[in-house]
């Protein structure tokens, strides 16, 4: 992807972000300017670091979000976003096979989907919520109440912690969902963004310039 030289890929991205999720009838908020791209990335990094995964438990979650300055609300209604998409068989299937904290027919299906040898169907996809996988809502919530979390990562936002009081809430309410999950969005734009003349305006996404 080739650059304007004007805006940078990060803030291209944000925005990217947003017109998906008003596009799937979710809420909009305000994107702040002057972001500019990193000069360096590290895939091990985030991934050791910072992203957790879809196998994580409710505590290594809560910690994640909270060495990034996010509450256990902001880890609640940012998970929302996973009312939209679809995951790789290889990121449910210890899920699908294994938890006894699932939905009967909703682990089944799922099964049939992405069988139990590793290596057969890996790229197999399943919708994050069963129910309305292409609509911003608050069905993800509600999906969590019936035990039919898709990801190991999100049924663990109602498994008896801290989280639960959070997931209830959005289920029953929307409204509450959107205002907390914009707010949480905002947060989360503001952790650390590279303005002024820290970082650059990338001229290939992929790389940094030279």
């Amino acid at each position: 992807m080739a650059s304007s030289k004007i805006i940078s890929f990060a803030l291209v991205a944000s925005v990217l972000c947003l017109m998906s999720i008003t596009s799937s009838g979710g809420p909009a908020w305000r994107i702040k300017l002057g972001r500019r791209d990193s000069r360096t990335a590290s895939l091990s990094a985030a991934n050791i670091g910072v992203i957790p995964s879809p196998s994580s438990t409710l505590s290594n979650l809560i910690n994640r979000f909270h060495a990034q300055g996010l509450s256990v609300k902001d880890l609640v209604a940012l998970s929302g976003a996973h009312t939209i998409g679809q995951a790789r068989c290889t990121t449910f299937r210890a899920r699908v096979h294994n938890d006894s904290n699932i939905d009967t027919s909703f682990t089944r299906s799922r099964q049939s989907n992405c069988p139990l040898p590793t290596g057969l169907g890996d790229n197999n996809l399943a919708p994050l919520d069963v129910k309305s996988p292409a609509y911003f809502d608050n069905s993800y919530f509600r999906n969590l109440i019936s035990e039919k979390g898709l990801l190991r990562s999100d049924q663990q936002l109602r498994s008896g912690g801290a989280t639960d009081f959070f997931v209830e809430q959005y289920s029953r309410n929307p409204e509450r969902f959107y205002e907390d999950f914009t707010a949480a969005m905002i947060k989360m734009g503001d952790i650390s963004p590279l303005t002024g003349r820290n970082g650059e305006i990338r001229k290939n996404c992929r790389v940094v310039n030279s």
